[in-house]
């Protein structure tokens, strides 16, 4: 016979807050046939659809919601007690998840994450990269990673070291061509690459210099909205690019690309760390922050 178990409550759980399997079922590690079977057995096990499901879209029925705001708490008890447990081993074991923007995601990789993984083997971990700002608690992330300002008061920093800042970049071979700008607005004069943010929006390029802020709505032949390929479509030429300088710092020490409008993109807020205050911490999280606070301290 069968008995739901925590991974179908988890299911429920997760397309509620995601609104879509297919979200839910990356969140979870699954793939969406996995998901959607888990949650048609606990609906076939419970009689009744916990979802009204089409093509476009998910929402919970009254019984479902119904039955997620009354599970939700329990199976937050739940996994209180088992972080309670957890936090009491001597050898960090189990599931980190972290949520980051792509670059600081980048950054923080070979110094902290695949440096933690050779100290704790027994821990994986899940690192989701998303340029949205969400709430990493009713989402499902242990830790978060973001610029300070960006960052929930209600959460617990821990500075990482290292401000960013933005670049403007272009080829050799289209500066050549083209010249190169001497101010923010002679932008506008130049193709460039725009970049199309999360919410559909195009960016604009920010700049400031001795308390003046600018911003430029650039124009030009690529709209892209992955840093990747639009650090591709720099290097060919096609026009001035703008970045995180993480992203291109190795082309622009190879001179591939060259910087441009460098003191008009002074350091921004310095990248942390976050995570809820939770009584019982797992023995993971205590670890990986108490790396991150080593890690810091070497890059002061």
């Amino acid at each position: 016979m069968y008995q739901p178990g925590l991974n179908d409550i988890r299911a429920v759980i997760a397309v509620a807050r995601r609104a879509s399997f297919r979200a839910a079922a990356l969140d979870l590690g699954m793939s969406t046939t996995a998901l959607s079977n888990a949650v048609a057995k606990l609906e076939a096990e419970l009689g009744t659809r916990l979802f009204n499901r089409t093509t476009r879209s998910v929402a919970l029925t009254d019984a479902g919601r119904g039955f997620v705001e009354q599970i939700g708490p329990a199976l937050e008890d739940i996994d209180a007690a088992m972080n309670a447990v957890r936090s009491r081993q001597a050898v960090p074991s189990g599931v980190l998840r972290i949520n980051a923007f792509a670059t600081a995601a980048r950054d923080i990789l070979s110094p902290l994450i695949l440096e933690f993984l050779r100290r704790y083997p027994q821990v994986h971990i899940d690192l989701a990269t998303d340029e949205r700002l969400i709430d990493i608690v009713a989402e499902g992330f242990d830790l978060g990673v973001r610029v300070a300002d960006l960052l929930p008061k209600d959460m617990i920093a821990v500075p990482l070291g290292r401000a960013q800042r933005y670049a403007v970049v272009g080829s050799p071979d289209y500066l050549a061509l083209h010249g190169r700008p001497k101010v923010p607005t002679d932008l506008l004069e130049h193709p460039c690459i725009r970049v199309r943010l999360p919410n559909g929006m195009l960016y604009r390029w920010q700049f400031e210099q001795e308390g003046e802020k600018v911003q430029i709505d650039v124009n030009g032949p690529l709209t892209l909205d992955e840093a990747s390929l639009a650090r591709m479509a720099a290097l060919d030429g096609v026009g001035l690019g703008f970045f995180m300088e993480l992203d291109v710092r190795s082309d622009i020490d190879s001179g591939r690309l060259e910087r441009l409008l460098e003191d008009w993109t002074p350091p921004l807020s310095e990248l942390c760390l976050y995570y809820p205050g939770r009584k019982n911490a797992s023995a993971a999280l205590k670890a990986f922050v108490a790396l991150a606070r080593d890690v810091s301290k070497s890059r002061a």
